[in-house]
This record gives structure tokens, sequence and C-alpha cells, in this order.
């Protein structure tokens, strides 16, 4: 007799244009007593799953997945791994802002302030009257200035590394000019800068892999202050202005001077919409605040046919 297919239950949602897709049940939830330790369980025992809820043919390269657990700390109302079609992050800006929302769809939060614990650490989200969320993330900082990196058929790269809850290579460069047409040869060029960054060496604390890499320019929106185009992890461009990458910016400028905190800073992305971010000095860190809005788009069950050969999905190379 053949078997009935598994099922997790998703809701998915987009923020400022980049969606993520929240599971909700269905997946066996991971031991541990810390979110690094329950991601590292998610990797070694279920990355099956990863790939079959965000990869093809159910999702796509730009769809990061939530699999929501219980909280690892008092007074937090849950705890997130996200992960995308080639692994697992620390954080996720936009991600969280669309489990905030999730929740709040799913009437399991309220109008008001909650702790969310993270594999990078416990943030805090607040949800306004008209759906505004802001995102106190980890604190954000410089790691190295002015590195300079040796990208093949481009040459000498300069930029800074930086830390907003994931690890980031910020940079900006001449041409490609940030345009969605220009797309594939964004695409192509940041990819070459991070595949430099491995070959060179260069990397986070502790040799933290760099797999973002975040491209700034002039804004085009009057009520901007910069435009950006930042490369995930994989293959995929972020529709959103990227909330750990708009923290790692902040950092930087803040650094040099250019941004002081408390002063709002306005990242539009590369197709146009919108975070506003600022820094609030404590302890001796920086922590970055964002706000940002994300829509639910749908609530839908994904079915696992075991006679399926693509079951488990697959991530285009």
């Amino acid at each position: 007799m053949r078997q009935p297919p598994g099922e997790i239950e998703v809701v998915d949602s987009h923020t400022e244009g980049e969606p993520t897709r929240v599971v909700l049940s269905g997946w066996p939830q991971p031991e541990g007593a810390t979110m690094l330790q329950r991601r590292a369980v998610l990797e070694r025992d279920h990355d099956a799953l990863r790939r079959g809820v965000v990869c093809e043919p159910r999702g796509h390269d730009a769809i990061v997945g939530a699999l929501l657990t219980p909280p690892v700390t008092p007074g937090a109302v849950t705890g997130v791994i996200f992960f995308n079609d080639v692994g697992y992050l620390g954080m996720c800006g936009h991600g969280l802002i669309g489990v905030v929302r999730t929740l709040q769809f799913l009437g399991r939060m309220e109008i008001g302030r909650v702790a969310i614990d993270t594999p990078a650490g416990t943030v805090h989200a607040d949800v306004a009257q008209d759906g505004l969320v802001t995102v106190e993330n980890v604190p954000a900082r410089l790691h190295l200035a002015d590195v300079q990196v040796e990208v093949p058929g481009m040459g000498r790269v300069r930029g800074d590394v930086a830390y907003g809850g994931n690890w980031f290579f910020i940079t900006e460069l001449a041409e490609p000019a940030l345009d969605l047409t220009n797309g594939k040869e964004l695409l192509r060029v940041t990819t070459a800068i991070r595949d430099a960054l491995k070959r060179g060496g260069i990397t986070g604390d502790d040799g933290a892999l760099i797999d973002h890499v975040e491209l700034g320019g002039p804004p085009r929106r009057e009520d901007a202050d910069g435009r950006n185009f930042v490369l995930c992890p994989g293959a995929a461009y972020d529709r959103s202005p990227c909330g750990t990458g708009t923290s790692a910016k902040m950092a930087s400028l803040h650094a040099r001077g250019a941004l002081q905190a408390g002063e709002r800073w306005r990242q539009e992305s590369i197709t146009g919409s919108l975070f506003t971010g600022w820094l609030e000095e404590r302890d001796g860190a920086l922590v970055p605040y964002i706000q940002g809005r994300a829509y639910v788009t749908s609530r839908s069950t994904l079915l696992f046919d075991a006679d399926d050969p693509f079951r488990f999905g697959f991530a285009p190379t």
C-alpha cells in the first residue's frame, strides 16, 4: 500500500520584496540547549528538509526559510533558525520581520515588543499598530577597514569587512550600475569578489566565511541615503535592502565618522524598497535597529511524496 505523502505546513511572506517561508509544523524539532546547537543538528540530521522546503521544485533560490523552535531564553516568544538554498544563517533581518508578521497573522503575538532567539543571539522586535516592524539586532561592528583583494578580471577591489548578524564585504564599484537590468552582471562580479576573498584567506572572526557581498551606491529615491545590491550565500541577491547588511553598513559608516549614533540611515534596495536604520551605543557595543514592513502572501501545506525523485529538492548550480 502506498504511503501518504509527508506534510510540512508553512506561511509565506515578503519583507520589502524578499520572501520568507516560516515552517510551522511537520519538521522534527532539533535538540539542543542553544540555538547554535540546534542549527548544527539541522545541518547534520535534517538538511534534506532544508532543500525540500526552499529549493526547487517547491521553492527558488531567493527564499529564506525560518524554522520555529521553542525558545532557549526566558521570556522569548520563539526560537528561529534561518536557512536558504545553500545552508544556514546566523541572523536574517528581513526574515525576522517576516517571522514577526507571521506570528501576528497566526494570533501568536500582539502589537508590541517581543524577544526571539536566533543562532546569532537573542534579538527583539516591536510591531506598531500600522504594521511597521522595528528589529533590535545583535551588535554590529567593523572588523577590517580598507581590505584589498585581487579579483580576476577586475583588478584590486577595496572594501570593508563588517558584521551585522552575518559577515559582509562592503564596497562600491564604478560599474555595473546598481540597476535590476544589470542583475546577471552584478551577480557575476559579487560572486567573483566572494570567491577572491575565500582564496585570499580574508575572513571574519575565527576564520568565519564572508558569504555576503554588498555593493553600495547613490540612492534613486528622494527619501533614501544609499542604494545597495547584496549577494546572499549561494547565487541569489537580496530583493530587500538586507537587514543584517544594513546593520553592517551602518557599523562601517560609524567607524568612519560618517554616521552618528541615533542618526537615521535610509537604505534603498536594488528593487527600490526601503529599510530605515540607526545605531545605539550600549556598553561599548553598537546595537543596530532596522525598520521595515512584511506582508503575508500565503498559507500552505508542502507535500513530500515518497515516490517523488525530487522530494528533497535541488539547488541550481
